[in-house]
């Protein structure tokens, strides 16, 4: 009797050919024209992908969880193949319809030949491959830089890459809080590399043209058009998750984030947000200009605080989760729990020591095989690939956003193989950066 064959060996198994056409219109007609209609979404074509009668890439600035509404609604009636985190083929909310739709499972920031191989299939049959270069929804109203290796892809491939700009979306669906909030949102499509482009381009010129078009500040975009935010009395809720240190008595995990005010324990400094997304200081506070701002100050408080201590680590308890390879995971959740421990990161890596399906367990991963965090359905826990297993973390305090910044600045310390933006250069001035500087 053979045995059952496992997810992964299913999705091994399948062949990956254009979506099917009628898929692709009862898509667009439940996800754009009835569930989104409600989001009053705005299109806007300058380069219409459908005139392009061979094979390309429709890329998109990751924004949000409902991206691949306005993707598709930017790109119908041409029929596409959606790249998606492999871990979420396992949900039991996607499962069915990811195999419907022909959609490509993809392991976020790992080596994954299989998904190279699903994008050639369908690039061979003439198809359009859409996907998320930055690798997952925006954390705190950027963007982040593109997943190494993007760029290469398209030299392989050697067809034309549109571009799905996408505007508002973050402030739609912020990682923090998972009420929708009603405003005004945007996607503009247009072609971006022309096949003569990818060919007579460089990989570091086309990652630079990219990482620019992607440049984004949610709330900076949202000050100049003044557009009101549905924000259901609660557009401050758990705001502490990235914005966990206090910008005036620089105590840390002091902040909270309540109704339209977040304020700190210790210090009583805070502010109150409106519904256009602006905060208001409350008398003699200190307090950034948004919140994209005060994400950007905390990385900067710990570029410098690494490079100052030889010693530096950061800890907290948690719960680990993995994936069954035989059982979809169901009410909305990424994995099944199998542990508990300890989470550190310190300047060898990042560490798990604790118990797994009841026996002792730990890993330690290096910064060369790990410099960002996917946080996959909000900001209260993170995941990662750790040799090829899916791993959920659940810090058992609002601790995600500081490990975030953490593994991504020691990476850039010790490796910067995953660099930051040119135009945050200055966050570094004077200060070594990985293999760029270190002989």
């Amino acid at each position: 009797m053979s045995k059952k064959l496992t997810i992964a060996q299913k999705l091994r198994k399948r062949k990956y050919r254009p979506a099917p056409k009628f898929i692709a219109m009862i898509y667009k007609i439940i996800m754009v024209n009835i569930i989104g209609r409600k989001y009053k979404p705005n299109f806007h074509i300058i380069d219409d992908v459908n005139d392009c009668k061979g094979p390309c890439f429709v890329i998109f600035n990751h924004l949000s969880r409902i991206d691949h509404l306005y993707v598709c609604g930017a790109t119908y009636p041409r029929v596409t193949n959606m790249m998606a985190g492999c871990s979420e083929f396992y949900r039991k909310k996607f499962s069915f319809v990811f195999k419907l739709n022909k959609v490509i499972p993809k392991k976020n920031y790992s080596p994954d030949m299989l998904a190279i191989h699903a994008v050639g299939q369908v690039i061979k049959k003439g198809g359009c491959v859409t996907f998320a270069p930055e690798g997952l929804a925006s954390d705190y109203g950027g963007n982040k830089p593109i997943v190494p290796g993007t760029s290469k892809m398209f030299k392989h491939f050697k067809v034309p890459v549109y571009l799905c700009y996408l505007e508002g979306q973050y402030l739609q669906n912020t990682k923090v809080c998972l009420d929708e909030r009603l405003g005004e949102t945007h996607a503009t499509m247009s072609l971006l590399f022309s096949k003569e482009d990818v060919e007579k381009l460089s990989v570091e010129e086309m990652d630079d043209i990219i990482n620019e078009k992607f440049r984004r500040n949610e709330y900076a975009w949202n000050k100049e058009k003044k557009i009101k935010w549905q924000t259901h009395g609660r557009i401050c809720h758990r705001l502490e998750d990235f914005c966990y240190k206090c910008p005036k008595c620089g105590k840390e995990f002091t902040m909270k984030g309540e109704g339209d005010k977040i304020t700190c324990s210790n210090c009583g400094n805070g502010a109150s947000m409106d519904d256009y997304y602006q905060f208001h200081p409350f008398e003699n506070a200190v307090i950034p200009d948004s919140p994209f701002d005060w994400v950007e100050g905390e990385r900067m408080d710990i570029i410098k605080e690494i490079r100052q201590d030889p010693d530096y680590f950061f800890e907290d308890e948690c719960q680990i989760g993995n994936l069954d390879e035989h059982k979809l995971v169901g009410n909305n959740k990424t994995s099944f729990i199998v542990g508990e421990g300890k989470i550190r990161v310190d300047h060898k890596g990042f560490h798990y020591k604790g118990t797994r399906n009841g026996e002792p367990f730990e890993f330690t991963v290096d910064y060369k095989n790990l410099y960002t965090f996917i946080t996959e359905v909000d900001s209260s826990y993170f995941n990662f690939y750790y040799k090829g297993e899916y791993f959920d973390f659940f810090p058992k305090h609002q601790t995600v956003g500081k490990f975030y910044l953490l593994v991504e600045e020691m990476h850039r310390y010790h490796v910067n193989f995953y660099k930051n933006f040119k135009w945050n250069d200055y966050m570094y001035e004077g200060m070594e950066l990985g293999i760029d500087l270190k002989k």
